[in-house]
């Protein structure tokens, strides 16, 4: 593999990762390459997004390294964070919220469990669309942060209150839940049928 694929090839590996990032070591154990050789490569990468005037940086956090945006940016995201948004929810955010709507209270953990992958991007965004809040704290180690719904997801959604809510089955089809959560979470208030 030539420089440019490396490069190409770790900028990827940084993207997957997410916040977690990666050490020289995982770097270079997937590449096959002495782990000696990857800060050079990440140097060359630095350089690259600087020269190009890219919108994303790569530093290094406790020994990881993680694509970041450039803290110059800052103003825009938090304009985008904040602007209020009627864009469709993600299927991720859907299974969240659908998960956190019958199982409130509930933390991150128990929702990863439900769902099977993380749940950190899609609790951030339901909380940036104040769908869900911090509802407390749970009891024990850890103290995790419980969520639940806001007035605003029952607005939004046209429920008088979390009764308003379609029964689910005793035996529960994943699949049938996720497809009741999308027609659901996806109908806008105007076009549900009363009934």
């Amino acid at each position: 593999m030539d420089r440019k694929q490396l490069l190409s090839v770790i900028e990827g590996l940084l993207f997957v990762a997410g916040d977690e990032g990666l050490e020289a070591k995982q770097i270079a154990d997937v590449l096959e390459i002495r782990k000696e050789a990857v800060p050079q490569l990440i140097e060359e990468m630095k350089k690259q997004f600087k020269q190009q005037n890219r919108g994303i940086q790569v530093i290094e956090i406790a020994g990881s390294y993680q694509l970041t945006t450039r803290p110059e940016h800052a103003p825009y995201f938090e304009k985008l964070a904040y602007s209020p948004s009627h864009a469709t929810l993600s299927q991720a955010a859907l299974e969240t919220l659908a998960i956190i709507a019958y199982k409130q209270p509930v933390t991150r953990a128990e929702v990863e469990e439900v769902r099977g992958v993380k749940s950190e991007k899609a609790i951030n965004t339901l909380l940036n669309k104040s769908l869900i809040r911090e509802v407390g704290r749970k009891e024990g180690t850890g103290r995790a942060i419980l969520y639940g719904t806001t007035k605003e997801f029952l607005d939004y959604f046209g429920l008088n209150s979390l009764d308003d809510l379609p029964e689910l089955p005793e035996d529960i089809d994943m699949d049938q839940v996720k497809e009741e959560a999308n027609f659901l979470f996806s109908t806008p208030p105007s076009q549900m049928q009363e009934g």
